[in-house]
């Protein structure tokens, strides 16, 4: 029996999406993929000491993985191009509604987000009084800092020192349906934080926010801060039974690595396994492909590709990741079996290139490969879901109820 295997390059976008102007101008131009390769091959992602010169990712690149791009925006981004690719190579658009990691993780499962999420305004401050007043209160919380819409990493340059001489810690928001709490792993508590984001969970509902999100971070004010790896992400549930639903329903196997048990609000997420950084994902990911049965599913999201360029506006980063990232699916494809299907594929854009630091509404790739995986151009496809469609056919569950099956 098959198996299935979803990479999940969390942002890498290959180009606007029809619908990608009701976002805004800057969601119009966006290329995520095409962008930084245009700019690695102009000079523009250089720098010493991590990477200079073409974008080099000849691994995605035999796969198809440019020449998703191209289905959407007429061009291969440097380096990317084949004259035959190894993989099935599609370009999916969204159905949902909202550019954010809720709705593309949902939507490749089958569960188009047709409703219309709650947002926070762009304004200071930014949330309701009676939110704020209720979690000081539930909280036992001496205030909060920030109140308004932010970069994660601006915000704790900003508020990090008065957060720790305070004890109140930094509520914030971004485009999309999110609250964001931020505190000091030693000075405000770890375990205190996640008590905080689960009652600002229960709170949020009335709004309809898709995700509060616990930021721990470590430093002094003299070293400077920085994030860590036990972020949390406090989600609502899917609106119906998503691919992962299904499969623990027939009786597989699930392997959820990273972030997907947070998205998925451990709902159909099985073997929930954390690792912090891309090449750390990487190695969970090919223990688990080792360890996993025939007939089982495996989700892995590489979220620093999002969390640490995109949103950061990081392109050189970003390329480097690109490489990082390449460089190791040889291991993968050694450690693949007779049946398994790999789709490499994203949730959203976030094109380092574009002003700001929130996520751009994209097309996202859908290359499949693995044993037995003829090569060719599947073209555009209306739905992420149809990622999801043709995996549940692959591995033998029943179908989902939206998406049609590529292969």
């Amino acid at each position: 029996m098959a198996r299935a295997i979803v990479l999940m390059l969390d942002s890498l976008g290959v180009g606007a999406a029809p619908d990608a102007a009701r976002f805004g101008a800057e969601d119009a131009r966006a290329d995520t993929l095409g962008h930084i390769a245009r700019a690695a091959a102009e000079g523009r992602a250089d720098r010493p000491g991590l990477r200079s010169g073409q974008l080099r990712a000849p691994n995605l690149a035999r796969l198809g993985f440019g020449l998703a791009g191209r289905i959407v925006t007429g061009r291969v981004p440097p380096g990317f191009d084949v004259a035959m690719p190894e993989g099935a190579v599609a370009a999916c658009a969204e159905l949902s509604r909202g550019k954010d990691t809720p709705s593309g993780h949902w939507e490749m499962a089958g569960v188009p987000v047709t409703f219309d999420w709650g947002y926070f305004p762009e304004t200071v401050p930014t949330f309701p009084a009676e939110l704020t007043d209720a979690l000081i209160r539930e909280g036992g919380l001496p205030g909060l800092l920030g109140n308004k819409h932010s970069s994660g990493t601006v915000i704790l340059e900003e508020l990090g020192a008065e957060h720790m001489a305070t004890g109140k810690p930094i509520l914030y928001t971004s485009a999309d349906s999110v609250i964001q709490i931020a505190a000091h792993e030693e000075s405000f508590g770890l375990e205190r934080l996640y008590t905080l984001c689960r009652i600002a969970r229960r709170l949020v509902d009335a709004y309809n926010i898709g995700r509060v999100i616990a930021r721990p971070f470590i430093g002094t004010p003299e070293t400077g801060f920085r994030r860590t790896g036990n972020r949390k992400d406090y989600s609502v549930l899917p609106p119906a039974p998503t691919l992962l639903d299904v499969a623990v329903a027939a009786g597989r196997e699930v392997y959820s690595v990273g972030k997907i048990g947070d998205i998925f609000a451990h709902s159909g997420t099985g073997r929930e396994i954390k690792a912090d950084g891309n090449m750390a994902l990487f190695d969970a990911t090919l223990a688990a492909m080792r360890d996993a049965p025939d007939g089982s599913l495996l989700l892995t999201n590489f979220v620093d590709f999002d969390t640490l360029f995109g949103h950061r506006r990081d392109v050189a980063g970003y390329a480097a990741a690109i490489e990082d990232f390449d460089r190791r699916l040889p291991e993968l494809e050694a450690v693949l079996r007779p049946g398994d299907l790999v789709v490499l594929t994203a949730d959203h854009g976030c094109d380092p290139t574009a002003p700001g630091s929130d996520h751009t509404r994209e097309c996202v790739p859908a290359v499949f490969f693995g044993p037995g995986v003829a090569g060719r151009v599947i073209g555009q496809r209306e739905s992420f879901a149809d990622i999801g469609q043709t995996l549940a056919r692959h591995i033998g569950l029943q179908p989902l109820s939206a998406g049609e099956a590529m292969l």
